[in-house]
């Protein structure tokens, strides 16, 4: 009888295992991800304005306020306007659309 109570005791236990191994690793891992995603995306939106803010202020260190304002507000619609070129690239790709 003991035998029996051991065996269903391992089964049980083996179980519980397997399910968790199944369900909550994963979910860990995704949820890790996300928080770190998270994490780095703010901390790379603070060093960006940050960024700007430094190369407006050396700019115009050199160059007469409007000067820099311009210089600046170029290289913004430049990005701008190459991040919207690269979606509509990405957007042709899609088959269906």
């Amino acid at each position: 009888m003991s035998d029996w109570n051991a065996q269903t005791a391992d089964r049980i236990e083996q179980l519980v295992t397997t399910v968790r191994a199944r369900t909550v690793g994963p979910a860990e891992t995704a949820s890790r991800a996300i928080v770190f995603g998270v994490l780095t995306a703010s901390f790379a939106g603070t060093a960006a304005v940050l960024v700007s803010v430094m190369g407006f202020r050396l700019l115009a260190l050199g160059l007469p306020t409007w000067a820099a304002w311009l210089v600046l507000g170029g290289i913004f619609i430049a990005a701008g306007v190459l991040c919207w070129v690269l979606r509509h690239r990405a957007l042709k790709e899609i088959p269906g659309d």
